[in-house]
């Protein structure tokens, strides 16, 4: 069964992972993301592991800073950011799985959002199905990221 729980230091050496050139393309690094949230340090990003079979399986944030505001209008939406499972965890329905557990955790979490959003590279195409399947929605906007043009997804809660 996987679970949402919030990043605790002692969580780091799970969630340590190396990702494929590939997937290194589209998202960041656990590592690299905590540095990020430290660096900015405003107390809107929260980093969030997947939990299947009481393991540590995945890694995300929740960024309810400006940033999201490249992607929506909507001040009460949360930037899910730097999405990932370990490799040898994938094709197990993990990421699907963490993504439908997604809206309860911020629904229980952060009551005052009502949308989620997303950039997905346009190369990325199972991760673009992955969110389809789960309810994100694709309205043709777009931006360019750093490995190429992004569509832009959102998931109203």
């Amino acid at each position: 069964m996987v679970s949402l729980k919030f990043f605790t230091e002692e969580d780091l050496p799970e969630v340590d992972y190396t990702l494929d050139e590939i997937q290194s393309q589209y998202t960041s690094t656990a590592e690299y993301a905590l540095n990020r949230i430290a660096e900015r340090n405003t107390g809107l990003e929260f980093p969030v592991i997947i939990v299947n079979d009481e393991k540590i399986a995945g890694f995300f944030t929740l960024d309810f800073g400006d940033d999201k505001l490249d992607l929506t209008d909507n001040p009460n939406s949360t930037l899910l950011r730097s999405l990932s499972i370990k490799p040898e965890m994938q094709g197990k329905g993990i990421g699907k799985a963490a993504m439908l557990e997604t809206d309860h955790f911020v629904r229980k979490n952060f009551t005052n959002c009502d949308e989620i959003v997303l950039a997905v590279n346009q190369n990325n195409i199972s991760a673009y199905d992955l969110y389809l399947k789960v309810g994100y929605h694709y309205d043709g906007k777009t931006r360019m990221g750093r490995s190429g043009l992004q569509y832009l997804m959102y998931k109203k809660l």
